[in-house]
């Protein structure tokens, strides 16, 4: 009796881009109607930066933080910053021990891999400044002890606009940590619309976290691959000439720092390994500039984008790369 041998057609082997579009349905399910700011938090996640949200209360940034740690399955800490706020209360402390005798550490909120910290310009300078090291090398010196963090640790800032009372303006030193700054703003009707039918059909109930869309480690080795899409000679002499022109523009107080240039690159990154390229282009470049210059550049003018866009205008663009 001869045996009939049945083939199955193979099983399609899951491309990390298809994970990253389901976090982004995730991102885009929570925050509706907001797919272009979803698409920068993405960028920022994936180029190993940390983001700054200048916006007012209400507007989804919290619920965008945490849906982001749900579907990265990372650990999400939330600190509410206020004017007594001590440093101590986010990188933790060290407490003796009787039974030991020996001092303990007891890690803050800032042990995480996505860390919330909401109205950051309400926490005093010295309290802002604990973050510093955590954001700049994944890390925290305390009693003269460094304690590692995470490698995918991630801060997600909420800061009120500068011109409500009670606030302390981060400064230029602290700003040039983030890799963007964005607002959210306000939802279009629709939206609204949608999210209030969301509400009655749940019955106000709380949605159920789902399982987490990336493996251990997982994040970091795409980190890892974004850092590696290729930047030609030729684009990355255009970013120098656009930082050299922030630098000698008469209406920005402060120009482009190295730190922000390299962070700028990143960006452009992943910008293209969203776009599923291999390769950075004049086009990335420019995408990313707004958000990436707004949080980094002293713009005298009122209007900071016009400005930026008068950079990009007057620098000019190669066309092999």
């Amino acid at each position: 009796m001869n045996s009939v041998l049945i083939q199955h057609p193979p099983q399609r082997v899951e491309r990390i881009h298809d994970r990253i579009e389901r976090v982004r349905d995730r991102l885009n399910a929570v925050l509706r109607g907001k797919a272009d700011v979803v698409h920068f938090v993405l960028a920022c996640l994936l180029a190993r930066g940390h983001l700054l949200l200048e916006d007012r209360p209400g507007l989804g940034k919290t619920t965008l933080a945490k849906a982001l740690a749900d579907a990265l399955g990372g650990r999400f800490a939330r600190v509410q910053c206020t004017p007594d706020l001590l440093p101590s209360d986010i990188t933790g402390f060290s407490i003796f021990n009787q039974k030991t005798h020996e001092f303990e550490f007891r890690p803050g909120p800032v042990f995480s891999d996505i860390l919330l910290a909401d109205e950051i310009n309400r926490a005093t300078p010295r309290t802002q400044s604990a973050l510093l090291e955590a954001m700049a090398e994944r890390q925290v010196t305390v009693d003269t002890l460094r304690h590692p963090l995470a490698s995918e640790f991630f801060v997600v800032a909420t800061q009120n606009p500068h011109e409500q009372h009670g606030t302390y303006p981060l400064p230029e030193a602290q700003l040039d940590r983030f890799a963007i700054k964005l607002s959210i703003g306000y939802p279009e009707p629709d939206d609204e619309r949608l999210m209030l039918a969301g509400a009655v059909a749940s019955s106000g109930k709380l949605a159920v976290s789902q399982e987490p869309l990336f493996e251990p480690g997982q994040l970091a080795r795409v980190q890892s691959e974004v850092a590696g899409i290729a930047v030609a000679e030729s684009v990355q002499s255009y970013l120098v000439r656009l930082a050299e022109r922030t630098r000698r523009h008469p209406e920005i107080a402060v120009g482009l720092s190295p730190r922000g240039l390299l962070t700028w690159q990143r960006m452009a990154q992943a910008w293209a390994f969203l776009d599923d390229r291999s390769f950075v282009t004049p086009n990335d470049v420019q995408d990313v500039a707004l958000p990436v210059l707004l949080v980094r550049l002293a713009i005298d003018r009122d209007a900071p984008a016009v400005v930026i866009g008068e950079i990009l205008k007057q620098v000019e663009v190669p066309t092999g790369y």
